[in-house]
């Protein structure tokens, strides 16, 4: 086979697998998304404010302990793999699974002792600590089950992680619904009924993660037979001492961990800001966290829907650059650096220009919520969802050509930007709420222009511009004013929002689709490498549109 020919087929199967899992991304983001509806009507805004600050906590308590175990893990077996090192990989599996134990459960014990100074000092939201608490064991599962997804993925196979999130998010939304709706009931009589309502929805990541633990311990006594298999198969080269494996699994997940640290402290620093000046400006903790709720609730919710898929992408890369660079095929590497990036924007920014001319209407159908505010919210910071995913997919290719040192450091020159700016806007501008949306958009579009400038000067890479983000641009604003006219056409004869935007928004789609072929944003030899591509394919060729 050429070097050409393996190079696409290893691309694409890269691209299938990040596939699955951004598949799996996106449905999880639609249940978080469905379940979230019934969440915020029994909790109210401010008791989603609560949940929200506790979730802050618990996901930057994640990062430092053990969220970066399965990317971690995954790289490091996917080297040793594609050097025919299995025992190798037996070990970076067991020391994997030590470390998130201890890391796991002394972050948790933290979380537990420590939940009522941090929420009160730190967030000035004391009524944060009860949510906090039954969500902190939460994160030693993680840590177990975290190692158990790097193995699969390591493995080059992100089917088991995709169903094990799936079910894990089925079962939080079930748990999360039914344990608020008691709570609110049996403790309505109590100060702060929305307190404990959201630490009945935190039950349901607790009972969720337990879930799909199970799951993929499942699956590993499965394949434990063709696991037996691959870990006693001799290798040609010394088995690594447990303490270089240790030190390479350490020095994998310290840069990993301050980056994702830095990069989602962006949030925490964000709420504790809003909590302290706007409690300082007069504002009560019942109203403040309203307006949290509001912003983490259902801005920020709708806007990750779409970065799942830069996430997965990105999780699916890691391990296949590694195998190239390991290969030390550098055209494939820049290969799969430029196809994950054109794919991830043929996505992403649609997305953003859909969101932000139908913000109002999106917004009154999934939250009933018809205020100018919450809409404005999104209009704002609708194309933060591009830079996020782009900053999600360059931290990738960082952590696969182990740069990701400047990944950290990137992530922490764009907080100390962001935490000015937003301080400012805040203290002195007087801009409330709205000054979080344009932080958060300022946060990622700095990370994004660092990302780009340092893996240019490492790979000799230059971005192809105008069918990666030009002309993708180009059709999303045809298909927004296309969208947004077929909106109010439909609303004026069905005066009924639910039926226009059902109509609305699949056309605008299939708008967008005959464009990017119409523009040749995607080529006719590009189509094949990317998921469901061939069929496309042959779509496009049998309506004639190449």
């Amino acid at each position: 086979m050429s070097t050409n020919t393996s190079k696409h087929s290893d691309s694409g199967n890269f691209l299938v697998q990040g596939s699955i899992l951004a598949a799996a991304g996106i449905v999880v983001r639609f249940i978080g998304l469905l379940y979230k509806i019934p969440l915020t009507r029994t909790l109210g805004d401010d008791g989603i404010g609560y949940f929200n600050i506790a979730h802050e906590i618990y996901n930057v308590g994640l990062i430092l302990s053990s969220y970066s175990l399965p990317l971690a893990v995954s790289k490091l077996i996917a080297a040793r793999r594609v050097q025919g090192r299995n025992q190798d990989t037996r070990r970076i599996f067991r020391s994997g699974l030590l470390f998130g134990l201890i890391a796991g459960g002394l972050m948790t014990l933290l979380l537990l002792l420590e939940a009522d100074w941090i929420t009160t000092n730190i967030f000035n939201s004391p009524s944060s600590a009860l949510p906090l608490k039954v969500m902190a064991p939460t994160i030693l599962v993680f840590s177990v089950m975290g190692v158990i997804r790097g193995y699969f993925q390591g493995q080059g196979n992100m089917v088991p992680t995709s169903i094990s999130q799936i079910i894990e998010q089925i079962v939080n939304a079930a748990v999360s619904i039914t344990a608020a709706c008691l709570c609110m009931t049996w403790f309505a009589g109590r100060e702060n009924p929305a307190s404990y309502g959201a630490a009945g929805a935190t039950l349901g990541t607790l009972v969720g993660a337990i879930a799909a633990f199970l799951f993929l311990a499942l699956q590993m006594i499965r394949h434990r037979k063709q696991r037996a298999e691959l870990f006693l198969t001799p290798q040609s080269t010394p088995v690594e001492s447990w303490s270089n494996v240790y030190t390479a699994l350490i020095l994998t997940l310290t840069p990993i961990i301050l980056s994702q640290f830095v990069y989602q402290l962006s949030g925490t620093v964000d709420n504790s800001m809003f909590g302290l000046i706007m409690g300082g400006k007069g504002l009560t903790e019942k109203e403040r966290l309203s307006l949290i709720g509001i912003y983490s609730g259902k801005y920020r919710l709708l806007s990750n829907v779409p970065v799942a898929i830069a996430s997965s992408l990105g999780t699916s890369m890691i391990p296949s650059i590694v195998r190239s660079r390991t290969r030390q095929n550098h055209a494939e590497v820049q290969h799969k650096i430029g196809l994950t990036i054109k794919f991830n924007m043929l996505i992403a920014i649609p997305c953003a220009v859909g969101m932000g001319v139908l913000a109002s209407p999106i917004m009154r159908l999934i939250f009933r919520d018809s205020r100018a505010l919450t809409a404005s919210l999104m209009q704002i910071g609708a194309f933060a969802v591009v830079f996020f995913s782009l900053s999600t997919v360059t931290n990738a290719v960082l952590q696969g050509i182990d740069l990701m040192r400047k990944s950290v450091t990137h992530s922490a020159i764009s907080l100390a930007i962001h935490a000015v700016l937003v301080y400012v806007m805040l203290q002195y501008l007087n801009m409330g709420i709205y000054g979080l949306v344009i932080g958060n958009v300022t946060f990622a579009l700095v990370v994004c222009v660092l990302n780009w400038i340092a893996i240019g000067r490492a790979l000799h890479y230059h971005q192809e511009v105008k069918t990666t983000f030009v002309l993708p641009l180009v059709a999303a604003l045809i298909m927004g004013a296309a969208a947004l006219a077929a909106y109010h056409g439909i609303h004026a004869l069905i005066p009924s929002n639910m039926i226009a935007l059902l109509i609305s928004v699949p056309f605008a789609m299939i708008v967008y689709g005959m464009l990017i072929i119409l523009l040749k944003a995607v080529t006719e030899e590009e189509l094949p490498e990317m998921p469901f591509g061939r069929k496309l394919l042959r779509l496009c060729k049998k309506v004639h549109l190449l």
